[in-house]
């Protein structure tokens, strides 16, 4: 296992910057997934890791060595692509044992008729079969070692392509969105498969993806990305509860976060739509934009008025999409059935937010921290009291 280092990696293509000064550092053993819309610089920072790329400036470390200088071939890491890259003339254990007939046997012990007169050309030949069969067992794939790609399903090719990266025993692996050619059922299964593989091989992992499914699944860190800029880089727990900033919000979650304006007075205290909440943002005050997880939202007889204009059943959940009447703002809650069918009315509503769940951004985007008014709060929870009259 080795650590990966980027310090100040820069990278142009002509005038269109590409990765502006990013900085990040990679645990020994994590699984680190590199996120962000198409075009953010996610595959060519991951081609710089690999050496397919040369940064224009800026430093690439693996396992405490700094390898900016070197060919790909010399930084003992592994690739997975989108388009699994394998050869289709070859038969499974062929594509498998490549990267090791390659190291291990010269032009000439490679030879078809040459080698095997060559001494110790067997012997060889021997030891990379055994790592190749222990490398299709481990992907249970051992059952398909003489079948060739076009005779294989998506999952299966994508199993050969990593029996291939896994037999090197290399420092990383570096995977480019290796399950987006799989269909939905599939690439749920696949990322349940490389996380136990992961944790069985132990190899520190880059994974790049567009999909904050994968990457919130699977990772033990997210690197949120944005114009080649990394906006956020933690757990994704954290990314998702207290992002950074706005871009944030908005990428990670699903369905979207809900964002209304907002408003801290002149002490500090939050209204969002209208509705004043016992949130309070500390030395700020002005307009602010308040995030709200559809999660975070729910029904009753006096809040934020919306008018619902379409229902999604699913099953465990219901999304409600709604217009918040005083700005027109589109919302989306995410509620139990039983809380839908349970609803004052399905005409009007009133949504509420739980108020310790909201996220404030400032005018520049960036997220401002909220404390709650205890003795507001308290005040609110606590029922008015009913006179008892003798």
């Amino acid at each position: 296992m080795a650590g990966i280092t980027l310090d100040r990696v820069e990278k142009s293509f002509g005038a269109t910057r590409v990765l502006n000064g990013v900085s990040l550092g990679f645990e020994a053993g994590a699984f680190v997934s590199l996120v962000g819309p198409s075009g953010c610089g996610k595959t060519t920072l991951l081609r710089i890791i690999a050496g397919l790329e040369q940064a224009d400036s800026g430093s690439v470390a693996i396992g405490g060595i700094d390898v900016t200088g070197r060919r790909a071939a010399d930084r003992d890491v592994a690739m997975v692509f989108q388009n699994y890259a394998l050869y289709p003339h070859m038969t499974v254990e062929q594509n498998i044992a490549l990267p090791l007939v390659m190291r291990r046997l010269s032009s000439f012990e490679r030879a078809p008729l040459l080698g095997r007169f060559i001494a110790g050309t067997g012997e060889r030949r021997s030891a990379i079969r055994s790592e190749v069969e222990d490398a299709a067992r481990l992907l249970s794939i051992d059952h398909l070692m003489q079948r060739r790609p076009g005779q294989l399903s998506g999952g299966q090719r994508q199993r050969v392509a990593l029996g291939r990266a896994i037999v090197r025993h290399p420092k990383a692996f570096l995977m480019d969105e290796p399950l987006s050619n799989l269909d939905a059922a599939l690439r749920h299964d696949m990322r349940r498969e490389l996380v136990d593989l992961h944790r069985r091989v132990g190899v520190t992992t880059v994974y790049v993806t567009h999909d904050q499914a994968e990457a919130m699944t699977m990772s033990d860190r997210v690197a949120v990305m944005l114009a080649g800029h990394v906006l956020q880089f933690g757990s994704p727990r954290e990314v998702y509860e207290t992002p950074a900033t706005i871009e944030v919000a908005k990428f990670i979650g699903s369905p979207r976060i809900n964002i209304l304006a907002g408003e801290a007075g002149p002490e500090g205290r939050v209204t969002v739509a209208g509705h004043t909440t016992t949130a309070v943002a500390p030395r700020t005050s002005g307009p602010l934009d308040i995030g709200i997880r559809p999660e975070h939202l729910t029904l009753g007889t006096a809040g934020i008025p919306a008018k619902p204009h379409h229902v999604e059943f699913l099953g465990s959940e219901v999304l409600v999409y709604a217009r918040e009447t005083a700005q027109g703002s589109e919302l989306i809650l995410r509620l139990a059935p039983e809380d839908w069918e349970d609803a004052p009315s399905r005409e009007a509503l009133h949504v509420l937010p739980q108020e310790g769940r909201l996220l404030a951004f400032d005018r520049t985007g960036r997220r401002v921290g909220l404390i709650r008014d205890a003795a507001a709060a308290q005040v609110r929870a606590t029922p008015p009291r009913v006179p008892r009259y003798v």
